[in-house]
């Protein structure tokens, strides 16, 4: 291919969002997403909730997917019940980034999710969640930095061999991983912090947030992998 590789982010839907003198329901994303795939040489498009049949037609369109951060994944999804501190589910994302995930595995679109989308990933591949984890999101609206090791031999290790400190923002974690995937990366108190597809197209996911950072090598991966 020529050119920027397209690469979709999914984005959030929040009702009664304000700006300038509009209170009106909005799909938004936060600025850090798409500038990130600009920076890394990628074109942005972003990718609201919209009925799961319609996400292979999308996924068709695109050399690149990138699920984003966001609220707990609803866990009727991976067979649990709720626990007190997990938050309200966001059904309409859950369906449609769900929807994304599976098209662009079976397609074979290069794929990154990132916190909530790295979940996600798991999630669709048949893994389990951690609904609570202490330490890695201190203060409510911060976001914190953790070390993160990755794991040689793998893709994220090949994109990013060093430990690195990384912007982190979540109370969940990757619990029973899907199947076909391995971990990439973890923090130092144990945590998965990054999970990957060994074989075949390029499939990431990292618990952190790349976006609310400076380092581009992991997107600048996907954007390659993206552009083959």
């Amino acid at each position: 291919m020529s050119g920027r590789p397209l690469i979709g982010i999914s984005t959030y839907a929040e009702s009664g969002v304000r700006w300038g003198v509009w209170q009106l329901d909005a799909a938004l994303l936060p600025a850090g997403y798409p500038r990130l795939v600009q920076r890394a040489g990628g074109l942005a498009a972003m990718l609201p909730p919209d009925a799961p049949e319609h996400a292979a037609a999308a996924v068709a369109r695109l050399d690149g997917l990138v699920i984003a951060g966001g609220p707990d994944v609803e866990p009727v999804h991976y067979g649990a019940e709720p626990e007190p501190r997990t938050g309200p589910p966001a059904r309409a994302r859950d369906a449609w980034e769900l929807a994304l995930i599976r098209a662009a595995l079976e397609r074979g679109v290069p794929l990154l999710g990132i916190c909530r989308g790295m979940q996600l990933l798991n999630v669709a591949l048949g893994g389990t969640l951690v609904q609570h984890i202490d330490g890695h999101a201190e203060v409510p609206g911060v976001f914190g930095r953790h070390p993160v090791k990755p794991v040689p031999g793998t893709r994220y290790a090949e994109a990013v061999p060093e430990e690195t400190s990384v912007p982190t923002y979540h109370h969940q974690a990757a619990d029973r991983l899907g199947t076909g995937l391995i971990p990439s990366a973890y923090a130092e108190d144990g945590t998965v912090e990054a999970v990957e597809r060994p074989d075949g197209p390029w499939v990431v996911g990292v618990q952190w947030h790349p976006e609310m950072g400076e380092d581009e090598r992991v997107v600048r991966a996907l954007i390659t992998a993206a552009g083959v």
